[in-house]
């Protein structure tokens, strides 16, 4: 199992629509996110920034691909054409990345 952190910006205009959306999201959106080993997913909000976590359940050599295929599943484009206007990328992280990535530097179980 990995960990994941990671954060963006948010348009705090955009803040009461986000909420909104997230109340329940969409259940196509909740498989597929499910179906590439995304347990615990949680998102935070400080201010104008969020904060996601997750945990990857499956193979490392298979992660590229599950996101991928998490990526290309049937809503997560449509879902990601009402979200991501919302949201304002950190600089920073690698390439083509939209959340940047954080670096664990504790962990305690």
């Amino acid at each position: 199992m990995r960990r994941f952190g990671q954060v963006i910006g948010i348009d705090p205009s955009s803040i009461a629509e986000y909420r909104r959306h997230h109340e329940k999201i969409w259940p196509q959106i909740e498989s597929a996110i499910r179906e590439a080993g995304i347990r615990n997913y949680s998102i935070f909000l400080d201010g104008d920034q969020l904060f996601g976590y997750f945990e990857y359940h499956g193979p490392d050599e298979e992660l590229t691909q599950r996101m991928q295929s998490l990526a290309a599943s049937p809503r997560m484009r449509e879902w990601w054409d009402i979200i991501e206007p919302m949201q304002r990328p950190r600089t920073g992280g690698a390439d083509g990345d939209w959340w940047l990535n954080l670096e664990e530097v504790f962990h305690q179980d």
